[in-house]
């Protein structure tokens, strides 16, 4: 009996310590899991800082208004901006046809065709595309939107694909790439070579400083090659060649222009899958409708005129182009005025000479000019043309105003929760004392909601800051506060001017484009004549432009 005592007993604290260690290995495994979780809750946090600094580029607040460079415009950098002038368009998922003043709704309108499904199926087909097209009511939205929605946009676009398709199918098959890839241009810029978003994506590809420079295009005071259309899309089309490679899919890396690799990675992983329509629903909302917008580009040029689709006047394009090599600096009036090339002739052909000056010093540079002005500027000798008016034109002021000047690209950025300026310089790629200097901080404290100003070029405005000075008398002491720049102080009776001129500000108007009018002349110029800042103009203002000796 004693035996079968101690058995029962035994078998029982045998459970007991099965028991326990069960729960024990539990309690272990809830707090590896914990962990685990943590981590990847890290993870996570790290891949989408990454993918906020790294990934993210050519940021497309812009649309068909187009702004300059000095625009404040209040712009929220996060993943969610993406890299197309399409971000804009559809803004909350809302399209604003900018002729008919027409608001679209791309999430619930469901348009209507004269066509049927069948027969716009049968045209697609018909494409022959080599990049996968598909065909659902998403897509068919996209169709009617610019085949239908938007003829007059897509007739000036018809206007200029004559001189710009051409180019960009020639880089595309050296590459060895699907030549539909041209039709992305439609979407970012509506082939507009100097279109500008809100927050500093540039040119007919929508480049933003820090990727185009990653890939090459020369960015200073003088030259922008986001505005070269050929430099640009030979670019554009690197990085959609790297994107292929990762994804090896043509509508991937179309994605991945858009919004980032690591946007469209982390939609694969969410999906489980490896095609666009799979990893649809995990995408940025602006990214979803951008192959949809593609393949509604791509049909409405490719049937224009079964869908009615004129070209909207002459393209101010010449289609016929003749390139000449320029080796020292010269000046657009130069060509004007010595060999009868028109001035918009030679800004339209040459967008990335930010102040119409080729730098032609720095480096051998490209002048483009239309066909029928090649035999006259042939017939000038080049040195007689770079003589001409230099010491008016190009002298060492006129050069150093540009150099200091440059061509501002400015974000206006509102802090968030979170936010220190350590992590905003990253972002941007400039330094904490650039953005102190650039928004009169005095120290590192910011707020959320706070607007600071972020300078792509680095150059920015000259700052202002505050000292106290302290006059006494024989009765009593008191202290007064004056404000003294920085850098240069206002002095209208400078010797470096020999007197002004006056000027009428008019509506979309900033200080660079005017300055961009008077040679010789920067925005600092201006404003540090007049007093003023670049917020305290307004259409309607009288501003003094100096004249330099």
């Amino acid at each position: 009996m004693a035996v079968l005592s101690l058995a029962v007993g035994a078998q029982a604290q045998s459970i007991f310590n099965t028991q326990a260690r069960l729960k024990a290995l539990t309690e272990e495994n809830t707090r590896l899991q914990f962990q685990v979780d943590s981590l990847m809750a890290v993870l996570d946090s790290l891949e989408m800082e990454r993918i906020e600094e790294e990934e993210v580029f050519m940021n497309g607040n812009g649309g068909f208004d187009a702004v300059d460079g000095t625009d404040s415009t209040i712009v929220e950098y996060t993943v969610e901006i993406t890299d197309s002038l399409l971000n804009a368009w559809y803004e909350n998922r809302r399209f604003t046809d900018y002729v008919e003043d027409v608001e679209y709704d791309m999430d619930s309108v469901a348009f209507t065709s004269s066509l049927s499904d069948e027969e716009l199926l049968r045209r697609i087909t018909a494409m022959n595309s080599y990049i996968s097209v598909p065909f659902n009511a998403t897509v068919k939205n996209y169709i009617v939107l610019y085949s239908e929605k938007m003829k007059k946009q897509m007739g000036r676009v018809l206007a200029q694909s004559n001189y710009y398709m051409p180019i960009f199918e020639e880089t595309f098959a050296r590459y060895d790439m699907p030549l539909e890839l041209k039709y992305m241009a439609v979407i970012e810029s509506m082939l507009n070579p100097v279109a500008t978003s809100r927050a500093g994506a540039k040119g007919m590809w929508q480049f933003m400083y820090t990727t185009a420079k990653l890939y090459g295009l020369k960015i200073d005071s003088f030259i922008d090659e986001r505005l070269d259309v050929e430099k640009a899309v030979d670019a554009a089309a690197r990085y959609l060649l790297d994107a292929y490679q990762v994804f090896g899919d043509w509508n991937l890396a179309i994605s991945a222009y858009n919004c980032g690799t690591g946007n469209v990675n982390k939609a694969i992983r969410r999906a489980g899958k490896r095609d666009f329509w799979s990893i649809y629903p995990y995408l940025p909302r602006e990214t979803r409708g951008y192959v949809p917008a593609f393949v509604g580009a791509m049909y409405a040029m490719t049937y224009y005129k079964e869908c009615g689709i004129v070209p909207d006047g002459d393209s101010p394009v010449p289609v016929a182009v003749d390139t000449f090599e320029i080796n020292k600096n010269l000046h657009f009036k130069q060509i004007n005025e010595l060999v009868g090339v028109p001035m918009d002739d030679l800004k339209t052909l040459n967008p990335q000479y930010l102040h119409d000056i080729i730098p032609g010093n720095q480096a051998p540079c490209i002048l483009r000019v239309p066909y029928n002005w090649t035999n006259a500027f042939m017939d000038v000798p080049i040195d007689s043309l770079y003589a001409y008016k230099a010491d008016t034109l190009l002298n060492p002021q006129i050069i150093r105003n540009v150099q200091v000047s440059g061509g501002e690209t400015r974000t206006a950025y509102r802090v968030k929760s979170g936010d220190y300026l350590g992590r905003i310089a990253t972002r941007y790629h400039v330094t904490v004392n650039q953005i102190k200097r650039w928004n009169n901080l005095r120290s590192n404290n910011i707020r959320v909601g706070q607007i600071l100003y972020i300078y792509h070029n680095g150059a920015g405005p000259v700052a202002t800051t505050a000292t106290k000075t302290t006059s006494s008398s024989t009765s009593s002491s008191t202290a007064k506060k004056t404000t003294t720049t920085s850098n240069v102080t206002p002095d209208k009776t400078s010797s470096q001017y020999s007197g002004y001129s006056t000027y009428t500000v008019k509506n979309g108007d900033s200080f660079y484009t005017i300055a961009k009018n008077y040679p010789g002349i920067s925005a600092q110029n201006i404003m540090d004549y007049n007093g003023i800042s670049s917020s305290k103009l307004r259409p309607g203002m009288k501003i003094k432009i100096p004249i330099p000796k």
